[in-house]
C-alpha cells in the first residue's frame, strides 16, 4: 500500500475494508488541515465531502435565532465528521468548527458518490458502514435533547 491507503485501511470505520474497495475510496481522498478556530464547513453550505479525523477536537454546532450556538456533539481522532453527503440535497445540516488544530482526510462525495454507483458492492459496503454511525449520532442527539428539554 503507498499514499492514503494505509491511514484510511487503519481508521476504526473502515477496518477490513477489502483491498479493492481501500483502492476505490483512496481515489477519493486528500489531507487537509484546520487550524483552531475555524470552520470545517457551514450549515447550508453544499456537502461535497466527509473528514476522516486523524488528530485534533471538532463541535458540531447548529444555530437558532437569538441564541449561542447549540452544541450537538464533539468529536477527536478515528471518528468521522458529516454525513450529510449520502443523502440528498447533500447540504450541510450543522457547523462543524475546529476547537484545536485539525488534521483529516477529505474524502470527495461526488468521486465516492459516482464509484458507489458504478460498483454496487462497494456502495453497499459504504452504507453499512456508514448508516450505524448516522444512528449512533441520531440517538446521541436524542439523548442530548431529552437532557436539555426534559427537565423541568
Amino acid at each position: 500500500m503507498q499514499g492514503l491507503e494505509p491511514i484510511i485501511a487503519a481508521h476504526p470505520l473502515f477496518a477490513g475494508l477489502a483491498p479493492r474497495y481501500l483502492e476505490l475510496l483512496a481515489g477519493c481522498a486528500r489531507n487537509q488541515r484546520f487550524e483552531a478556530g475555524s470552520y470545517l464547513f457551514r450549515e447550508g453550505e453544499p456537502a461535497r465531502e466527509f473528514l476522516l479525523l486523524r488528530h485534533g477536537r471538532v463541535a458540531l454546532e447548529i444555530h437558532a435565532p437569538a441564541r449561542a450556538p447549540i452544541l450537538i456533539a464533539t468529536l477527536g481522532d478515528g471518528e468521522l465528521v458529516g454525513a450529510s453527503w449520502l443523502v440528498p440535497p447533500y447540504r450541510w445540516q450543522f457547523d462543524a468548527r475546529a476547537l484545536q488544530t485539525v488534521r483529516a482526510i477529505g474524502i470527495d462525495a461526488e468521486c465516492l458518490r459516482a464509484k458507489a454507483e458504478a460498483d454496487a458492492g462497494f456502495g453497499y459496503d459504504m452504507m453499512k458502514r456508514f448508516v450505524p454511525v448516522v444512528v449512533a449520532r441520531l440517538q446521541a442527539t436524542r439523548l442530548q435533547l431529552l437532557d436539555v428539554y426534559g427537565r423541568r
